[in-house]
C-alpha cells in the first residue's frame, strides 16, 4: 500500500477545514432559520389569539350580551397591554439611548467639519446629512428589534423594495450619484460663480439630488446634478481672479494710442481692479464701421464682474467724447444707378444722427445697380435739390 505524500496529506487537511468551515456556515444559517421561525411561529400565534378574542367579541355584540362584550374587550386590551408594555419600555430605552448618542455624535461632527478649511459647505453638508439618514436608520431598526420583529427579513425586504425602486427612480439615481461626483471632484463650490448652460449665476447650494444657482435677477434656479456634469460649465471663480473685456469702437482717422491714453489711467486709479497683470487696451478687430477695441483689466473679486463691465461701458463712453474721440455707428450711403449709367446718389443713415459736428462719414458708400427709368431719376434729383441736398454727395448744401 502506498504511503501519502506530505503534499496529499496537506491537500487532505485543507479539504478538511474547507468542510468544517462551510459546516459551521450551515449551522449558523440553519440556527438563523429557526429563529426566524421560531419568531414567526410566535408572531401567528399572537395574531391568531387576537383574531379569536375579536371574533369572541364581536359575537357578544351581535347577541347583545353588553355586560359580557364590555368585559371580553377589557380582558383583550388588558393582555395585549401586558404583553405589549414590556417590549415598549425596553423600545423606549434603547430610543432615548441611541438618540442621546446621535445627537452627541452629531454635534462633535458638526464641529469637526464646520471648523475645517479643506473642505467646502457642499462637502460638509452632504457628510452632516449622510450621518444624519444613517443615525434615524439605524435608530428605527433597533428600536424595531424591541417589539420582536425579525431586522434580517426586514432588512432583506428593504434590499428588494430598494433594487425595484432603483429601476423606477433612474432619474433620481443618476442625479444623486452626480451629486457624489460633483463633492468629490468639486468643478464648483458653494459662492462660485458660474455660467452652466448659457445661465450665469452664483451657487448657493450643492445638495446630492439638485444645485441651487442665484441668478443676475436674484431668482434661483435649481438644476439637476445630472445636467450640471454633462452641459459645458465655465466657473469664474475658481482661480480667484478674473479678467474683464469692455469692448468699444473707434473711428478709422482716431489713433488706437489716443484711445488707449485715455482709458488706462481711469483703470489704473481704480482701487478695484488688480494691477498686476496691469490693464491694457488692444485692438480685436478692422471692422466696416471702425476699429473694434477692448479695455481689458482683472478683478480680484470675481462677484464684482457684471456690475464692473456695466460701469465701465458707461465710462469708457464719456470718457471717448470728452476726449473728443469719435465713436463709429453703421451708416449706409447707397448710389442708384439708372439704365443710361446716370448715377444719383442717395445718403441713407441708419441713425438720425447722420454726421457728427464735423460733418465726417461712418461709411463708404454702395452702388446699387437698378433699371429705373430716367424719368424716376430725375425726379429724385430735382426732390433732392429742393431739399438742399447735393444729388451726387449726399451732403447737404450750403
Amino acid at each position: 500500500m502506498p504511503q501519502p505524500t506530505p503534499a496529499a496529506f496537506a491537500d487532505s487537511l485543507r479539504v478538511s477545514d474547507s468542510l468544517r468551515t462551510a459546516a459551521d456556515s450551515l449551522q449558523g444559517k440553519t440556527d438563523s432559520l429557526a429563529a426566524a421561525v421560531d419568531s414567526l411561529r410566535d408572531t401567528t400565534n399572537a395574531v391568531q389569539a387576537a383574531a379569536r378574542d375579536i371574533g369572541d367579541a364581536s359575537e357578544l355584540l351581535v347577541q347583545g350580551r353588553w355586560d359580557q362584550f364590555a368585559a371580553k374587550v377589557l380582558e383583550t386590551v388588558s393582555r395585549m397591554l401586558l404583553d405589549f408594555i414590556p417590549d415598549l419600555i425596553k423600545a423606549l430605552v434603547v430610543f432615548f439611548l441611541l438618540f442621546g448618542l446621535y445627537k452627541l455624535a452629531r454635534a462633535v461632527l458638526q464641529r469637526i467639519v464646520r471648523s475645517s478649511d479643506r473642505m467646502d459647505e457642499g462637502l460638509k453638508n452632504l457628510i452632516l446629512r449622510s450621518f444624519r439618514i444613517v443615525g434615524v436608520l439605524l435608530i428605527f431598526v433597533m428600536v424595531l428589534a424591541q417589539f420582536g420583529i425579525d431586522i434580517t427579513v426586514l432588512v432583506g425586504g428593504l434590499s428588494i423594495a430598494g433594487l425595484a425602486i432603483g429601476f423606477a427612480a433612474k432619474d433620481t439615481l443618476e442625479n444623486f450619484i452626480s451629486g457624489v461626483a460633483i463633492m468629490l471632484d468639486r468643478p464648483f463650490r458653494v459662492g462660485d460663480q458660474v455660467d452652466v448652460g448659457g445661465t450665469y449665476g452664483t451657487v448657493v447650494d450643492i445638495s446630492l439630488r439638485s444645485t441651487r444657482l442665484r441668478t443676475l435677477n436674484n431668482e434661483i434656479m435649481v438644476m439637476p446634478n445630472l445636467q450640471m456634469i454633462n452641459q459645458k460649465l465655465i466657473n469664474h471663480a475658481m482661480l480667484g481672479a478674473v479678467r474683464v473685456a469692455v469692448p468699444f469702437s473707434v473711428a478709422y482717422h482716431e489713433s488706437p494710442d489716443a484711445a488707449r491714453r485715455v482709458l488706462l489711467p481711469l483703470a489704473e486709479q481704480d482701487d478695484r481692479i488688480a494691477q498686476d497683470p496691469p490693464p491694457h487696451v488692444v485692438v480685436v478687430k478692422l471692422n466696416d464701421s471702425g476699429v473694434d477695441m477692448e479695455l481689458r483689466f482683472f478683478l480680484p473679486d470675481p462677484a464684482r464682474e457684471t456690475p464692473m463691465r456695466s460701469e465701465y461701458l458707461e465710462t469708457v463712453h464719456h470718457a471717448l467724447r470728452q476726449a473728443g474721440i469719435e465713436i463709429p455707428f453703421p451708416q449706409l450711403d447707397v448710389f442708384l444707378k439708372p439704365t443710361d449709367d446716370a448715377a444719383v446718389a442717395v445718403d441713407v443713415p441708419s441713425s438720425p444722427e447722420t454726421h457728427d459736428d464735423r460733418g465726417d462719414a461712418a461709411a463708404p458708400f454702395v452702388v446699387v445697380e437698378g433699371a429705373k427709368p430716367r424719368e424716376e431719376a430725375v425726379q429724385l434729383e430735382q426732390k433732392l435739390e429742393e431739399e438742399g441736398v447735393d444729388p451726387h454727395t449726399g451732403n447737404e448744401e450750403g
